[in-house]
């Protein structure tokens, strides 16, 4: 685009010049008026030949002379230029949502983001920070531009319609993060996400308190009030500042810090064990935070003697190396 940008803008100053340059040699060697000039140069290089305003003189003839070989021959070239750039604007729109299509054709498991703006767009780091697949719907084009530019995969297109959902393959996600403007539009979209994929998890932004319950009686799974939080964590900051320096601690750049959620499998080899027995945090070098059952009871800070079953969910905090291997461990891969 930036090409295309450069070369229109030569082609208008190219044809500003032509245009002054006549305008002012028909002023000054024949004393038209301004506009009289103007139009004797348009007439002039644009060929339509209506013939001389007044009779020129030798000087002006040999002016004009110059103007047609000159003014003429940038015009042609301008109007090629610019057919060229429409064709390579259309072929490049063409070909480029051919290629976003194929890309998402083969998405799987993928988070669908709907909305970029100042949340989306912290949603949307996260996610790439993560390395999750996910693609980005905005119907601004600005903000879908700044998105591929920064190199999301993302379309121009109305999140709240089933058709949209259905070309970014909401059949085939994992979840789907709506955080459009109004609660309206957001109700809207986890409305249609769960009709045409009951099994979506659903995270959606709010702004005003009494849309949560609509949300979760929509199908909502999480529900996030922005002004809410960002109240919270000013007054921990007074309050409990180094619990909230250690929790910001893990989000910093340059720390190989995170905490991460790792499932027990079928076909884990330490399933119907303690953690004593397996002795996670020796093997994998983390902390276990707390334990999600496959029930939905949490253990914090379970002890030794808390069993691990198909399905629970570790709670861990460690380098990034390392809870790798706690997933391995885990997912059955490692042996014991």
């Amino acid at each position: 685009m930036g090409h295309m940008r450069r070369r229109l803008i030569v082609i208008g100053i190219a044809l500003a010049s032509v245009l002054s340059v006549g305008t002012i040699g028909f002023i000054w060697i024949e004393h038209y008026p301004v506009f009289e000039a103007f139009y004797m140069t348009l007439t002039t290089v644009t060929t339509v030949g209506y013939g001389e305003i007044r009779g020129l003189s030798h000087s002006g003839r040999v002016f004009n002379s110059f103007l047609i070989l000159f003014g003429v021959t940038t015009i042609f070239l301008a109007v090629g230029a610019m057919t060229q750039t429409i064709i390579e604007l259309e072929l490049n729109q063409f070909f480029g949502k051919r290629r976003v299509k194929n890309m998402i054709d083969k998405l799987e498991g993928h988070i669908i983001l709907c909305g970029f703006g100042r949340v989306g767009r912290g949603a949307a780091e996260e996610l790439r920070k993560a390395g999750a697949p996910f693609v980005v719907i905005d119907k601004n084009d600005e903000r879908v531009e700044r998105a591929i530019k920064a190199g999301m995969l993302a379309v121009l297109a109305d999140a709240g319609r089933d058709e949209t959902l259905r070309d970014v393959g909401i059949e085939r996600a994992k979840g789907l993060i709506a955080t459009l403007s109004s609660d309206a539009d957001n109700l809207f979209v986890v409305l249609s996400a769960k009709t045409l994929n009951p099994n979506l998890q659903l995270s959606v932004r709010i702004a005003e308190e009494g849309s949560e319950q609509k949300m979760r009686r929509a199908g909502a799974n999480f529900v996030f009030a922005p002004y809410d939080s960002t109240g919270h964590r000013m007054a921990q900051a007074m309050l409990k500042p180094h619990v909230l320096q250690f929790l910001d601690f893990t989000t910093q750049e340059g720390v190989d810090v995170e905490i991460e959620q790792v499932r027990v499998t079928d076909q884990c080899h330490f399933a119907g064990r303690t953690l004593g027995d397996v002795d996670v945090q020796y093997k994998s070098g983390v902390v276990i935070l707390a334990i999600r059952k496959a029930s939905g009871e949490m253990l914090f800070n379970p002890s030794p003697e808390v069993k691990m079953s198909a399905g629970d969910h570790l709670i861990a905090m460690g380098d990034a190396s390392n809870l790798q291997k706690l997933g391995q461990l885990l997912v059955g891969t490692v042996q014991a």
